[in-house]
């Protein structure tokens, strides 16, 4: 199948949302489903040769109709701070990353106000440094970066099993500068933009709603990271608490689906925007309304 534009935008009602490319990279597809059969899951997303499954790392820019000063990104995708061993490990080109996919937006990184992501894993939070001169320095220079206090406490003392994803050169930056805004549980963020805690993956990851006069939609990050981890069993081996993420899943669902909300899926390729419908048991995924593609972002 083809990949989609790596460029979406919709519409949101004075709310205009754009899914940016935050770098491409791939994972054991084992890990990836966890107690689901390779059988099942490989029917639907290949395996190479070293069993890996190839992953996007999809990020938002938020911007309002009207307004110049107030630019939002939501996830930041893996970045560019690899050795070259791990380049070829997770099969990352360190030149397709989330900076120069939104330059060629024309979108600059110090006209971006704030930052939200899900939690602090390294393909989630890599984009938030740079190397400057061999030296990690924050990506977006003045924007506040929000996040659950709990997750920032979790990476900072290497909290659960995959304690290397948290890497200090992703997050401290931002210590030495005080970008933090640390939220404990559900909220705004910023007018039109709110979380809301759906642990399970981690104990502090979050979900982020943007709302718009017509519409809201809903980055959930690692909670079901592509289309194929619809089902209630379907998670990752790397959720740290799998009970916990099935009812944060079927909870956030079932709010979709209440509200003719979009669902953004942070690691998928194929269908990345989608709406939310229930079934007689549990839910499906649709085509998403409204949904423009714009040509491509990344290489």
């Amino acid at each position: 199948m083809m990949s989609p534009p790596e460029r979406l935008r919709v519409d949101l009602g004075d709310c205009r949302v754009t899914l940016v490319s935050g770098g491409a990279f791939k994972l054991d597809g084992g890990a990836m489903f966890g107690l689901i059969p390779k059988a099942l899951w490989v029917q639907k997303c290949p395996a190479d040769d070293q069993n890996r499954i190839s992953l996007a790392c999809n990020c938002l820019l938020v911007e309002w109709a009207g307004e110049n000063d107030r630019r939002v990104i939501i996830e930041t995708g893996h970045g560019a701070k690899y050795s070259e061993k791990e380049q070829r490990i997770f099969a990352i080109d360190p030149e397709h990353w989330l900076l120069p996919s939104l330059r060629r937006l024309a979108v600059e990184p110090d006209t971006i106000t704030d930052v939200v992501v899900t939690h602090l894993h390294f393909d989630h939070a890599g984009g938030l440094t740079w190397l400057d001169g061999g030296q990690p320095v924050p990506t977006f220079p003045r924007a506040t970066v929000h996040l659950q206090r709990r997750e920032l406490e979790d990476a900072r003392s290497g909290f659960g099993i995959m304690t290397a994803t948290y890497r200090p050169e992703n997050y401290a930056p931002l210590d030495m500068l005080g970008r933090w805004c640390l939220l404990e549980g559900p909220g705004p963020v910023v007018p039109g933009v709110s979380v809301l805690p759906t642990p399970g993956h981690t104990r502090g990851h979050q979900s982020v709603v943007v709302t718009g006069r017509q519409r809201s939609l809903v980055f959930a990050g690692d909670l079901m990271p592509t289309c194929h981890h619809l089902g209630p069993a379907y998670n990752m081996a790397y959720d740290l608490f799998p009970i916990d993420n099935r009812q944060s899943k079927q909870e956030l669902l079932g709010w979709l689906a209440d509200r003719d909300g979009l669902l953004v899926l942070d690691h998928e390729r194929e269908t990345p925007i989608v709406a939310v419908r229930r079934t007689r048991d549990w839910f499906e995924l649709v085509p998403a309304p409204g949904v423009e593609a714009a040509g491509r972002a990344g290489g």
